[in-house]
């Protein structure tokens, strides 16, 4: 293990980061509010951490091995998401706890959307502004942002991304170089960001606010200028807009890029992920209308207006709300709830389980069904017409495994903690999964909850964006082994 190059690059990516208090601070500069040294503090304070780590080091430049790579991903979200609390704890009037601070700030980096704060509406535009920024960061990964830049630093940046992007189908790559693939990606992410950010304008969202729900609903964060989300504007524009830009979040963005290169949206429908994706999507938000409007809760347009609108937030592991969904009659706020472990696609913003590993663990079953009924079978597992290797089931089946002991160690610690059974499923439902409501006292948001609860659930917001085996792996002494 290279520890003197991981603190190196730990010191490079600190500096790089402290940048981000420069846009809020002429944010304020802008709108007077008296804010902006908070962040400049905030920002000396991290160049000057990064500088401490760097200098002594700046000529360690030995290659990353993959095993180093997995430790500088795990660093730099639990590191960057400490750092990221500082402009929060140096805004006095926010009176918010380290913990409180540090939640927040992770809950931004990792773009799921639960909140500790409230009184949103009262907040300066820098403070607000930050917060958004955090999530559209953290939506495409601030890794692959980051491979794009350290090549030029004498970094390589290829286990930095392999330790990223855990997925079935982590090793497709755009372009021949990492480095050229992480640019690419970013540059399909910012069209789509600006392309969002105009909609949001011209369907009658002020500039600030368009800019800043842009940057959550392409990221599939759902942190929002308001403490009613997006249903403080009250328009189906607005929604609708929403509604195709948090699609386009949780789609892979090789299919993005794909599309926009060849101007053929054949691309989107020719991948098998992504009919299943819109399948499930389609499939339930029928259900949800069809239930609002025979329960009598909802005219028709309202049925549908709502019913699309939440179904599409909640499975793209977004979050935002236009109404109180959790008070929705019958099975629908438990419905809604199951469609997070589902989430996006894989290589996409959204979180969740993955579109593709739902698929496969259904074709897996399948296959096994179909082996009682002729033993001798030769029985392969394809997605689309491409057979998918057992090497490939056999992570998916270990990735499934793995979450759910996860997900049932961490319910139990927050039980014990206090908390009740439909808060604590609920609250790590969303949260491991990167989506933000949830259910009982974590519906409207996570202020409410005891220090402890918010501790466990800041590590699962960093397992679900890491996809829990970049963390894991962490814990087994073969890693550790020279």
């Amino acid at each position: 293990m290279h520890f003197r190059v991981i603190l190196r690059i730990m010191g490079i990516l600190l500096m790089i980061f402290s940048i981000t208090s420069l846009p809020p601070l002429l944010i304020d500069l802008w709108y007077q509010e008296g804010t902006a040294q908070v962040f400049i503090d905030s920002y000396l304070a991290l160049l000057g951490v990064g500088l401490f780590l760097w200098l002594p080091l700046r000529n360690e430049k030995k290659d990353l091995r993959l095993r180093d790579g997995f430790l500088v991903v795990v660093l730099f979200w639990f590191v960057l998401g400490v750092s990221g609390a500082l402009p929060l704890l140096l805004y006095k009037p926010l009176n918010i706890s380290v913990v409180d601070a540090v939640f927040e700030s992770i809950s931004g980096l990792t773009t799921t959307g639960a909140t500790v704060l409230t009184g949103l509406d009262a907040l300066p535009h820098s403070i607000l502004f930050y917060r958004q920024m955090l999530q559209w960061l953290g939506g495409m990964g601030i890794i692959v942002l980051a491979v794009a830049i350290l090549p030029m630093l004498g970094v390589g940046g290829m286990q930095l991304y392999k330790a990223e992007t855990p997925g079935p189908v982590k090793d497709n790559k755009l372009t021949p170089r990492i480095a050229d693939t992480a640019k690419l990606l970013w540059f399909v992410y910012l069209a789509l960001t600006t392309a969002c950010a105009v909609s949001f304008w011209f369907a009658g969202m002020s500039f600030f606010d368009a800019v800043c729900h842009s940057f959550s609903t392409l990221a599939t964060g759902g942190f929002s200028t308001h403490d009613e989300s997006l249903g403080y504007f009250d328009s189906p524009l607005i929604e609708a807009v929403a509604v195709v830009f948090m699609i386009a979040g949780g789609v892979n963005f090789s299919l993005h890029f794909m599309v926009f290169r060849q101007w053929s949206l054949k691309y989107y429908f020719m991948d098998a992920e992504f009919r299943t994706y819109l399948a499930v999507l389609v499939s339930v938000s029928l259900v949800c209308v069809v239930y609002l409007y025979f329960s009598h809760v909802d005219s028709l347009s309202d049925a549908l207006r709502h019913g699309i609108f939440h179904t599409v937030s909640i499975m793209t592991t977004t979050g935002y709300t236009t109404s109180a969904f959790y008070l929705w009659p019958g099975f629908l706020p438990v419905l809604l709830l199951f469609t997070i472990f589902v989430g996006g696609s894989a290589g996409s913003t959204a979180g969740g389980m993955k579109v593709i590993r739902v698929l496969l663990l259904m074709k897996q079953g399948m296959r096994e069904m179909m082996r009682l009924i002729h033993p001798n079978a030769q029985v392969v597992v394809k997605v689309g017409k491409m057979p998918v290797s057992d090497r490939v089931i056999d992570s998916v089946w270990g990735f499934f495994a793995s979450y759910v002991a996860v997900f049932v160690l961490m319910m139990l610690l927050l039980m014990a903690s206090g908390l009740d059974q439909v808060t604590a499923f609920s609250a790590v439902a969303t949260t491991i999964n990167n989506t933000g409501p949830g259910l009982g006292d974590v519906a409207v948001n996570f202020a409410g909850i005891n220090d402890f609860s918010k501790w466990v659930l800041s590590v699962a917001m960093i397992m679900g964006r890491l996809e829990i085996f970049t963390l894991l792996v962490l814990f087994t002494p073969a890693f550790w082994r020279k």
